[in-house]
């Protein structure tokens, strides 16, 4: 039965099973559990001897204080499903743990990776992501932490703060999970009204056609094509649709088989906000 521990439990359970000789897989999360969570804990329990997932509510990566307010929690299903997929620990900490009185984090500069894309539409946000990250990191001292794809500049900010803080952590980005109408599985998915949760494919039905209609008619014109397609029920406005370089996430003018390249965007409904991305080459 997966054992749901505070700070020093999980510290003292984590050095058990280092002593056991077992490496450690981790899955950090918000909670609101969905098939895309346990995807990684599944990748993980194929690679590693014992793995540990988090259920945490970060309050420093929410610029907007109604967000955080909102942010669907499910504990009891959260448990359920990180039991059945066979999570060995879960860390399911109080702010206090996470950040104690006195704690200061590293501070990480990730220059435009930061400020781009989500970071122009949710400033601070990528600090309150590194800082939160860098904590649990430091707590379970993971071998190895996997992250979905779909949030693509989380896992380049978070690549990039192991980077600068020296961790010996191995980062795992894992393929994007969807629905069977290609949206992206999201924790926020519940908030859409039935309306908007039925026109929503139009994202990925978009981001599918992207690559040969860029080829078709350029980048520019490729993206205003797509942007009032997916506008034009008038249920959605597209906050950013980029084509970017997929390590540096600068934006591209041209895209080739020599060159990664994804394209990214973020769509705002009545009360949600949903971010997707695809691989092009």
């Amino acid at each position: 039965m997966i054992e749901a521990l505070k700070l020093l439990e999980v510290i003292t359970h984590v050095q058990m099973a280092r002593n056991r000789g077992e490496t450690i897989g981790f899955v950090p999360t918000m909670g609101a559990l969905h098939d895309g969570h346990i995807s990684l804990v599944n990748k993980a329990l194929t690679e590693f001897h014992w793995v540990v997932s988090s259920i945490f509510v970060n309050p420093t990566q929410f610029n907007d204080p109604k967000d955080l307010l909102h942010y669907p929690r499910t504990p009891d299903s959260d448990w359920n499903l990180l039991e059945q997929a066979g999570c060995h620990l879960l860390f399911h900490p109080s702010v206090a743990e996470i950040y104690p009185e006195g704690f200061e984090s590293p501070v990480f500069e990730f220059g435009s990776l930061e400020q781009i894309m989500e970071g122009a539409y949710r400033p601070g946000h990528f600090k309150g992501v590194a800082t939160v990250v860098f904590r649990l990191f430091d707590i379970v001292k993971p071998d190895v932490a996997y992250f979905g794809e779909k949030d693509f500049q989380q896992l380049a900010i978070i690549r990039s703060m192991v980077h600068q803080a020296g961790l010996p952590i191995r980062i795992i980005g894992c393929e994007t999970v969807r629905e069977i109408d290609g949206l992206a599985m999201s924790s926020r998915n519940v908030r859409l009204s039935p309306d908007e949760r039925k026109a929503a494919p139009i994202i990925f039905q978009n981001l599918s056609k992207a690559k040969e209609l860029i080829q078709a008619i350029g980048i520019e014109r490729a993206k205003n094509e797509m942007i009032g397609a997916i506008e034009t029920s008038g249920l959605f406005k597209v906050e950013y649709l980029e084509i970017a370089d997929a390590e540096s996430l600068e934006p591209v003018k041209s895209i080739s088989k020599e060159t990664k390249s994804r394209v990214f965007i973020a769509v705002k409904a009545s009360t949600t906000r949903l971010i997707d991305n695809m691989e092009l080459f």
